[in-house]
């Protein structure tokens, strides 16, 4: 009765790992800028400590099926010949600024909008545009100079993009796990970054190791990204006569559909709180969502494109490019807090540090 392909299992098995990964970061509103912004504004640590245990199982979790199904990550995008350093440190800062002057990453406006957030459709629009501009589209040529620049690849060549040791990392992350967390206890409450990180794992196998069951049908090895898929999901919608369904699209579609069927079991984060915001949001929500078009396409990923799943390769231009959006995502949204631009609805606050305080969750 279903009788299916191996690529259609593959698509299939995306589209529920996407599933999880949008009900997941409802539940718990999993966010890489979020997590800049709860330290920014009420000094707390515990999304970025879910977002540091999602890269501690995502790489141990795809180190593990690497060994185990002799998968061969090389063939994947974040393995490119001829690596341009700079286009990632320029992609990742731009991108690190979208995500904050847009109050949320690429994979955070999926959950957002999911939840009522109206205004995160069109950071969402206009980051699937950008990105679409800047491969195919109007922008493509001035991004692609950069991004192939000569000049850029040779300096960047005298360090090549090796894999960093993976004993070494996972001590580093570990370190800065206990240094947020604080107690060793409270990383029991971070199961929302064990199963992200895990899924990391699993998009590997399936990618990797399945497809190459598949003998008719190329399917190109890669894991969990928000940002390029975006692109190919608009242009999946707007051609879709000619557009033929890709990973990239399920992958946008399952997060969307995971984060609203969450909303059923989680009521309790509506975005009634923007209708309040003085300032002009829908602004903000464009330039952010143009700026992570863009730099997501010249880093070569999102914050889970390169934060998770690149990283979980343990190369060295992944981790340079998480950490510029880092860094970048620090520093504009220390300049939006002191504007008072950075609005925040709810509260993250450890289960322990909520004693004896009054619940809510809109400030």
């Amino acid at each position: 009765m279903f009788d299916l392909e191996i690529y259609e299992l593959i698509f299939i098995g995306m589209f529920v790992v996407a599933f999880i990964f949008g009900f997941i970061a409802q539940q718990k509103q999993f966010c890489f800028s979020g997590s800049i912004k709860d330290y920014l504004q009420i000094k707390s640590t515990k999304r970025a400590s879910s977002v540091v245990m999602a890269m501690i199982v995502a790489i141990i979790s795809t180190q593990l099926f690497v060994y185990f199904y002799d998968i061969d990550l090389s063939s994947s995008s974040y393995f490119k010949n001829n690596i341009n350093y700079f286009a990632i440190i320029i992609g990742g800062a731009l991108f690190g600024a979208g995500m904050m002057i847009a109050d949320g990453c690429s994979s955070r406006s999926i959950v957002k909008f999911a939840q009522g957030d109206t205004n995160a459709l069109i950071t969402l629009l206009f980051i699937a545009i950008f990105a679409f501009a800047s491969t195919r589209g109007v922008l493509a040529q001035g991004v692609n100079s950069v991004i192939n620049n000569e000049f850029l690849i040779s300096i960047s060549s005298y360090i090549t993009n090796f894999q960093i040791n993976i004993y070494f990392v996972l001590i580093v992350l570990f370190t800065i796990l206990l240094f947020l967390t604080k107690k060793i206890k409270r990383a029991i409450s971070l199961y929302d970054g064990m199963i992200i990180g895990l899924l990391v794992g699993v998009s590997w196998f399936l990618t990797g190791y399945l497809a190459l069951e598949d003998f008719e049908n190329t399917i190109q090895v890669q894991a969990i990204s928000f940002v390029y898929p975006s692109a190919k999901t608009l242009e999946f919608f707007t051609f879709f006569e000619i557009t033929e369904l890709s990973i990239g699209v399920c992958l946008v579609v399952g997060a969307m559909f995971g984060a609203y069927f969450s909303t059923f079991f989680n009521k309790k984060y509506s975005f009634g709180c923007t209708s309040q915001i003085t300032f002009n949001k829908l602004k903000y929500n464009i330039i952010g969502g143009s700026l992570m078009g863009v730099g997501g396409i010249m880093a070569i990923g999102c914050t889970v494109g390169q934060g998770l799943s690149g990283v979980s390769t343990l190369l060295f231009s992944s981790f340079l490019a998480i950490i510029s959006i880092g860094v970048s995502g620090f520093i504009t949204g220390k300049i939006l807090h002191k504007k008072d631009r950075l609005p925040m609805c709810f509260l993250f606050e450890w289960d322990d540090e909520k004693k004896n305080k009054p619940i809510n969750y809109e400030i």
